[in-house]
């Protein structure tokens, strides 16, 4: 995937050509967007339904990705604009013209064993900002490192015990020994599905995060439920993340 520069060059781009565009006096439709999407792509093409939070359904009418294939259930961030609003009743709700993307690390919660404990890691991870979206947990988040692959996961560890009556799951960090050279940025979505239950349509959650500088982890208080489609209040905000990272 491109880094945050490219990303950044193409985005300014489009709005500058945009802005010039002064014949076409629907900005809504010609303004570029950034949102965080699930990919539907079964058949494995390179023009694919991608669906928005709020459950708006996009399809890939024009692509500047004509080589990008993702796999179906992939979470994305998506730079695009909208061509086209269909009518009611369509199969989906807008063409759209794809500009750029960036693959968001897509899994789903860890169950942790006796055997995976010390493996699984719990290095100190700084959060930028997290959110349930389509029955997914969001995370923003920044670590330190320099040129050893990280690992990310959402674990939960059924050997403690909690009273509180919510369901509590931990966001863990491996550094896997790496150095603390550059500061560097991510998004990963993790599926929720699976903490479904069919008495209930909404889950308490409680996640614990070993954030630098504490001396006990920080929680994360949220509620998940169970198949919401909220409005799209995360999709202008959304730190596009980039391998390169600053200097400590």
């Amino acid at each position: 995937m491109k880094t945050l520069k490219k990303f950044l060059l193409l985005s300014l781009l489009v709005a500058i050509f945009v802005s010039c565009d002064h014949d076409n006096d629907n900005d809504a439709i010609n303004d570029y967007k950034i949102s965080i999407a699930t990919v539907e792509n079964p058949n494995q093409s390179s023009k694919f339904l991608f669906r928005l939070d709020n459950n708006d359904l996009m399809w890939t009418a024009e692509t500047s990705l004509p080589f990008y294939i993702p796999k179906d259930g992939q979470r994305i961030v998506a730079n695009y604009n909208i061509l086209t609003n269909m009518l009611t009743g369509s199969m989906y709700d807008h063409d759209v013209r794809l500009n750029d993307v960036y693959t968001v690390l897509t899994k789903g919660i860890f169950p942790i064993t006796p055997a995976t404990k010390d493996s699984i890691g719990n290095d100190s991870v700084q959060i930028n900002d997290m959110w349930i979206g389509s029955d997914y947990l969001n995370v923003e988040f920044v670590y330190p490192g320099y040129n050893k692959t990280h690992y990310i996961n959402l674990v939960s560890d059924t050997s403690k015990v909690y009273t509180d009556g919510k369901t509590h799951l931990e966001f863990r960090h491996n550094a896997n020994g790496d150095s603390a050279v550059y500061y560097k940025s991510g998004i990963v979505s993790f599926n929720l599905k699976s903490l479904q239950k069919s008495t209930l349509s909404s889950l308490n959650l409680v996640i614990h995060v070993n954030v630098p500088n504490k001396a006990a982890e920080f929680t994360y208080p949220l509620v998940y439920t169970f198949g919401e489609t909220p409005t799209l209040f995360k999709s202008p905000k959304i730190n596009i993340p980039t391998n390169l990272g600053t200097s400590l």
